[in-house]
């Protein structure tokens, strides 16, 4: 059975009847095997906190792709002058030094970069 952290996720998600629901689930079941990791909903979808932190977002809308935002909270931070983690899966798009984001249209994605992904969470919660 898979673990969900916030029952007023799973709420939401029912009112929306997302054509991606299954990614959606997916990843969720990814980010909530995380030891921490808190989830909620904020700005409208899925929300992932780490010591009371947001650390990653799922963005859901538009419905024709989900993306996973790397961040360091709402609030802008002083850029660090490297990135702050060094992902060799080339997976993440890096939008600032302390914000990336990977894509998905299709579960497909989701499972061809499932280890990558492990991979990339266990670092960003590191920082």
């Amino acid at each position: 059975m898979m673990k969900i952290n916030d029952g007023n996720v799973t709420n939401f998600l029912d009112e929306l009847n997302h054509p991606l629901r299954r990614e959606i689930e997916e990843l969720r079941f990814i980010l909530n095997s995380y030891e921490g990791l808190s989830e909620n909903i904020k700005w409208n979808a899925p929300n992932y906190s780490f010591k009371n932190q947001d650390r990653i977002t799922m963005k859901i809308f538009p419905h024709n792709q989900i993306q996973l935002i790397f961040h360091r909270g709402a609030k802008k931070l002083e850029q660090p002058s490297q990135r702050l983690i060094d992902d060799t899966s080339g997976i993440l798009v890096w939008k600032e030094n302390d914000r990336a984001i990977v894509s998905f249209k299709k579960i497909d994605d989701v499972i061809r970069v499932t280890p990558d992904l492990k991979n990339i969470i266990a670092l960003w919660l590191q920082v």
